[in-house]
């Protein structure tokens, strides 16, 4: 077996005595990372595509990435501020208390909804051609992104309404923004790689989401959790993105329990290494398994 070539990550090999041209994928992890960059148009294809697509054949487009939301801020304000009578952080109104919490979670929510399916969606392009399956959730991740985005809108409505001035901290969001990222990167990239193999996660994906909205602060405050137990409510790790990005929004006398912030964001960290090297462990089986 000699090799003839060797371009990118793809390695042409030729067995002399049966005369048989082999491609593979190059073993060397540098040459992947270097790939993903090489194949940086791709990416941008396959995030402008789902973009597109997404609300495509819609009436009102892409006006859903406001209304869901809005309307899931309207029912928890009902719910658990008028109802049940709970308390909102700072002196913040409490439909900007809740919706600063409902950014990152629909941003998380919808990014390992669609990160989990990706590679199946795309099954067609993995089992035909070479390229940095990475890509695929990495994609799935920035239209769950621009989302995010458009929802940031009615934020901003929301304190013109009030007449809310955020604080200095504001200026602190995006490094919220990023843990925000990252925990949704790592999160799908573990799904999107189980899916392939065990279809059940298909079943789930949705019962973790319906479950995680219920024990995030989403619509309510993480301070009526008794202090000697917010370690162990630290262990969501959306707790210490939402926790953040209050902070962040809301300022004022809104507090952050630093420690479990802390633990938070090392299990971000654990998630999004370890999804990073489940996903390439499994990757150069998925063209067979799907």
């Amino acid at each position: 077996m000699a090799q003839l070539e060797k371009s990118g990550s793809i390695i042409f090999m030729l067995d002399r005595s049966q005369k048989e041209l082999v491609i593979e994928a190059g073993r060397s992890e540098s040459q992947y990372w270097k790939d993903l960059w090489r194949y940086r148009e791709l990416f941008y294809f396959l995030a402008w595509r789902d973009i597109l697509v997404r609300y495509k054949q819609t009436v009102i487009g892409i006006a859903w990435a406001l209304i869901r939301p809005f309307l899931t801020m309207v029912v928890f304000t009902v719910v658990f501020s008028l109802l049940a009578k709970l308390p909102s952080e700072g002196n913040a109104p409490y439909p900007i208390m809740v919706f600063a919490a409902l950014l990152p979670w629909q941003f998380f929510s919808n990014a390992l909804s669609e990160c989990s399916n990706s590679l199946i969606s795309n099954a067609n392009l993995i089992s035909k051609v070479y390229f940095p399956r990475l890509i695929v959730p990495a994609s799935a991740v920035i239209v769950s992104f621009v989302d995010f985005l458009v929802s940031g809108m009615i934020l901003l409505a929301l304190m013109a309404w009030y007449n809310f001035v955020p604080s200095w901290r504001i200026l602190t969001l995006p490094a919220f923004t990023l843990i925000a990222f990252a925990l949704s990167m790592g999160a799908g990239l573990w799904l999107a790689a189980l899916n392939v193999k065990y279809r059940d996660f298909r079943y789930v994906v949705p019962f973790i989401l319906q479950f995680g909205l219920y024990i995030s602060p989403v619509g309510f405050s993480s301070t009526i959790v008794p202090e000697k137990w917010r370690w162990v409510y630290s262990l969501n790790p959306m707790v210490g993105v939402i926790d953040g990005f209050r902070w962040a929004i809301i300022g004022g006398q809104t507090k952050i329990s630093w420690s479990g912030f802390t633990i938070s964001v090392g299990l971000v960290a654990l998630l999004l290494l370890g999804g990073i090297w489940y996903f390439r462990k499994t990757e150069r089986t998925f063209a067979d398994v799907i």
